[in-house]
C-alpha cells in the first residue's frame, strides 16, 4: 500500500537528541574549554553521568553505535583503567562533590565488563559523586553476554533499571543483521533481573530491518509485551552505511521502503497501546504509572542523547571514548578512536575533539525543538516569557511553514502550535522547521519515519 504523505515527508532529518546536532560540532571546544566548563558547575545542581563501554563480543550489522568487536578481555581491562582515571580527572576539574541524578552505562555492551570490574567502576563513581537512593542507575544489557555472576554484580552494584535490546525475534531477520537472540534467552535475563529486585526494565526493538514485514514486527511486539517491561522503545532502523561501514553487509534490497516502515511502526504501536502502554514522543511507550508516562502527561518530559527521559539535570557528563557531554555552556565530545582517547587520559588531560558553545539563538531553537519532540506542541506565551522578543524567530518559522504547507501535519490553535495526530509519525520533519543549521549543513541523516 502506498502512503503518499509519508513518502513526501520522509526525507532524511536528524533525530534531535541534541541541538545543534553532532554534525555541526567543531574544533572550537578544546580540552581547556571543557575543563573551564566543568570548573564552573555550581555545587548545588545535580548532574547526569553517561559511561560508554565501546566493546562487543560480535558486531551486529544494524548497529549505529561507536563500538568494536573484541575476543579477549585485555583491551576491556585496559579501557576500564582509563575510565577510572577519567572519572577522577573530571572530579578534580569540577573541584567539589556533585550529586548524580542519573547514571547510565551504554555501549557497545557494558555487560562485557567482568563482575569485579563492574563493581570497581561503580565504587569509583561513588567515591567522586554523591549517589542517593533517588539516583537512577541503569545499564544496557546484551542477553548474549550475560550470566548469573554478572547479574549478581549488576544487583550488588546498585543498578535499579536495565535496558535490553531485542531488535526482532524473527530468525530470518536476526540472521540478516547478525544478531541471534531467542525469546527464551531474553526472558531468562528478564527473570534473572526481577529475581534480584530489578523490575524497572526497558526493552528496545526495531522496525525497518531487512526482511521485516508487518506480521513479523507485530509478532515481536506481542513477545515484547509478554516480557512485561515498564518501558518500550520502538526505533526505526537507521541505515547509514556511509557512517557505519559494517551496515554494508546488510542486503539493501531486503530493506522495507518508507511506506512499509510506516505500516510496521503503526502496527507495532497498535499492539503496545492495545496492551496498556502509553505512547511517549515519537518512539517510546510506557505503562501509565511509569515516571516517563507521568512526565509526558505533565509536560515535564525531556530529551537527551539517550532519547526520552525524566532526567532534568542541566548537565550530562559523558565519560569514555566518543561520549558527548552537555553542559550549560555547550556540548563537548570525546575523541571517537578508543586508543587516542585512552592516550589523552593517560597523559593527564581530556580527549575532547570537538563540540559547540551555545549561543542565545541555539538555546531558543533547542528549546522549541525539544518541546515539539516531547509535547508535540509549542506555546507562544511560554516562548515569549522565556526568551522575550527573540521568540519571534520561532514564530516566523512556524508561520512560514503553515503558509506553505496545507497537509494538516502542523497547525496553530490560538496561542499554541501543535503537531496533529496525522503529523506525529513525522515529528522529526516538523522539528526540522526550527533547525537553523539544517539548510546550511552537508550532513547526511536517516529517513524521517
Amino acid at each position: 500500500m502506498r502512503h503518499p504523505l509519508i513518502e513526501a515527508y520522509s526525507a532524511p532529518v536528524p533525530r534531535y537528541t541534541s541541538y545543534p546536532t553532532a554534525p555541526h560540532f567543531n574544533e572550537s571546544v578544546t580540552p581547556a574549554v571543557f575543563s573551564g566548563w566543568l570548573a564552573a558547575l555550581p555545587p548545588d545542581r545535580p548532574v547526569s553521568l553517561y559511561l560508554h563501554i565501546p566493546y562487543c563480543d560480535r558486531m551486529c550489522w544494524f548497529c549505529g553505535c561507536h563500538t568494536k568487536q573484541v575476543r579477549q578481555y585485555a583491551p576491556i581491562a585496559a579501557y576500564l583503567e582509563s575510565l577510572l582515571a577519567e572519572i577522577a580527572l573530571v572530579s578534580s576539574r569540577i573541584g567539589h562533590r556533585l550529586t548524580a541524578s542519573a547514571i547510565h552505562l551504554g555501549g557497545g555492551s557494558p555487560t562485557m565488563l567482568a563482575p569485579a570490574d563492574l563493581g570497581r567502576l561503580m565504587d569509583a563513581l561513588g567515591a567522586h559523586f554523591t549517589i542517593t537512593p533517588d539516583t537512577e542507575i541503569s545499564i544496557e544489557i546484551d542477553p548474549n553476554d550475560i550470566d548469573q555472576p554478572k547479574l549478581d554484580a549488576i544487583a550488588a552494584s546498585g543498578f535499579n533499571r536495565a535496558s535490553l535490546g531485542v531488535q526482532d525475534f524473527n530468525s530470518t531477520v536476526q540472521a540478516a543483521i547478525n544478531r541471534i537472540q531467542t525469546f527464551g534467552q531474553t526472558r531468562a535475563v528478564v527473570d534473572g533481573l526481577r529475581d534480584r529486585g530489578i523490575d524497572a526494565i526497558n526493552i528496545d526493538f526495531l522496525y525497518g530491518l531487512p526482511y521485516q514485514i508487518v506480521e513479523s514486527v507485530t509478532d515481536t511486539a506481542r513477545q515484547v509485551v509478554e516480557l512485561a517491561p515498564r518501558r518500550i522503545a520502538l526505533f526505526g532502523y537507521a541505515h547509514v552505511p556511509w557512517m557505519k561501514k559494517h551496515q554494508r553487509l546488510i542486503n539493501e534490497a531486503a530493506l522495507p521502503d518508507a511506506g512499509e516502515r510506516f505500516e510496521q511502526a503503526q502496527a507495532a504501536a497498535a499492539v503496545l497501546i492495545g496492551n496498556g502502554f502509553e505512547p511517549i514522543g515519537m518512539d517510546h511507550f510506557a505503562l501509565p504509572a511509569d515516571p516517563l508516562a507521568i512526565a509526558a502527561r505533565t509536560g515535564t518530559l525531556h530529551r537527551n542523547f539517550q532519547g526520552y527521559t525524566t532526567d532534568d539535570a542541566q548537565t550530562l557528563i559523558g565519560l569514555g571514548a566518543s561520549s558527548i557531554s552537555q553542559l550549560p555552556q555547550g556540548y563537548a565530545q570525546n575523541t571517537v578512536a578508543t586508543g587516542n582517547h585512552m592516550h589523552a587520559i593517560e597523559a593527564g588531560g581530556f580527549s575532547i575533539a570537538r563540540g559547540v558553545a551555545l549561543t542565545a539563538a541555539d538555546r531558543l531553537h533547542a528549546y522549541a525543538i525539544e518541546r515539539i519532540m516531547c509535547d508535540f506542541a509549542l506555546s507562544r506565551a511560554d516562548l515569549s516569557a522565556r526568551f522575550g522578543a527573540d521568540a519571534s524567530a520561532i514564530f516566523k518559522r512556524a508561520d512560514r511553514y503553515l503558509a506553505s504547507h496545507t497537509d494538516g501535519l502542523f497547525v496553530r490553535d490560538g496561542d499554541t502550535y501543535r503537531v496533529t495526530p496525522r503529523g506525529r509519525p513525522l515529528v522529526r520533519h516538523i522539528a526540522a522547521i526550527f533547525d537553523a543549521y539544517l539548510e546550511t549543513g552537508t550532513a547526511r541523516h536517516s529517513i524521517a519515519v
